[in-house]
């Protein structure tokens, strides 16, 4: 009886074991979200006859474009220690900001800039209020959250600002080569993204400041400067995707990217980014940002309740949440 039960123990350990030692690789977290999504796409493919289009598809990229800008500068600021809550709020001031100087009478491209600019400006405060200041991201960031959210609904009356030009319009649903715009304003910034965080010593900066922000210090890593350029590289992000969203709809509202900022962090971290910092992968991230939007989009599909999709997010927030703990653990043994 013994033995018996010290072998059911043993089988059960060595079945964890096995999990933790997977979950451990570094290349297990991509891996298994690529296979996941193959998995979706063959799903509703055959669920949904109108799912497995190219027009469908070009819809998804074209959807996820602004949830997959934010997810992409969000990334590294995460791996470095870092969090901005306000990046969606910041999209819905650009817009409203975009609106209000070009009913002024000032050209739609340099309301565009002026947008874009205080987009990455705000993202600045925000860097200087973490590292200078030093109250935690969580509290600045939610912070700032309100204050812009604030500043928008003041600015419009709550009300949503026309905004048809035909030539600004373009950029949210114009295509070139049968790609949607948006996607490929995505794309870019995760080409521009992944090359920094690869390829250049800012990138290095980046992880040596989320792994052990004293000891990066210690070797001469400009912690704070490198936190306070993520965070305006994220403002600036959440502005460009204002940009995009007011462009597809032809209107900009104050709060009209409020609600996707859950799905910003759920892309993040089901992308395999650590909340304790240090360890995130861009392509990761990517898939995730592109599972998200096709949950969403074959939910429409199959008629399925706006209600039940924000209880989708909010499940696969916490499958994520736990799958980082789990990879944290791993790592740890």
């Amino acid at each position: 009886m013994t033995n018996q039960s010290t072998g059911q123990v043993t089988a059960a350990g060595a079945g964890s074991s096995s999990l933790m030692d997977w979950l451990a690789k570094p290349w297990a977290g991509v891996a298994g979200l690529f296979v996941f999504y193959i998995g979706l796409l063959v799903v509703f493919a055959i669920l949904s006859p109108w799912f497995f289009n190219f027009n469908n598809l070009m819809t998804i990229a074209s959807n996820i474009a602004f949830i997959g800008l934010m997810a992409a500068t969000q990334t590294p600021l995460i791996i470095a220690g870092g969090l901005d809550l306000s990046v969606a709020a910041i999209a819905g001031l650009a817009g409203v900001v975009i609106a209000l100087l070009n009913g002024a009478g000032i050209d739609i491209w340099v309301a565009t800039v002026v947008a874009l600019a205080l987009g990455a400006a705000i993202g600045a405060v925000n860097g200087v209020l973490v590292t200078k200041v030093g109250i935690n991201p969580l509290i600045a960031t939610l912070g700032m959250m309100s204050v812009i959210e604030g500043m928008a609904l003041v600015l419009t009356g709550g009300l949503t600002q026309p905004l048809f030009v035909p030539d600004f319009n373009v950029l949210g649903s114009g295509r070139l080569a049968g790609i949607p715009i948006p996607a490929l304003f995505m794309l870019a910034v995760f080409l521009v993204t992944g090359w920094m965080l690869m390829r250049s010593p800012f990138g290095r900066f980046v992880y040596a400041t989320g792994g052990n922000a004293e000891a990066a210090r210690l070797v001469g890593v400009p912690v704070d400067r490198t936190r306070i350029i993520l965070y305006a590289f994220s403002g600036f992000s959440g502005a460009l995707s204002g940009v995009i969203l007011a462009a597809m709809l032809g209107a900009s509202a104050p709060t009209v990217a409020s609600a996707s900022l859950l799905t910003v962090i759920a892309a993040v971290i089901l992308g395999g980014t650590s909340l304790l910092g240090g360890r995130g992968s861009l392509v990761g991230t990517l898939i995730a940002v592109f599972i998200l939007g096709t949950l969403n989009n074959a939910l429409v599909l199959l008629a399925v309740s706006s209600f039940w999709q924000k209880v989708t997010t909010g499940v696969v927030l916490l499958l994520a949440v736990g799958l980082d703990q789990l990879r944290t653990r791993a790592l740890g043994d």
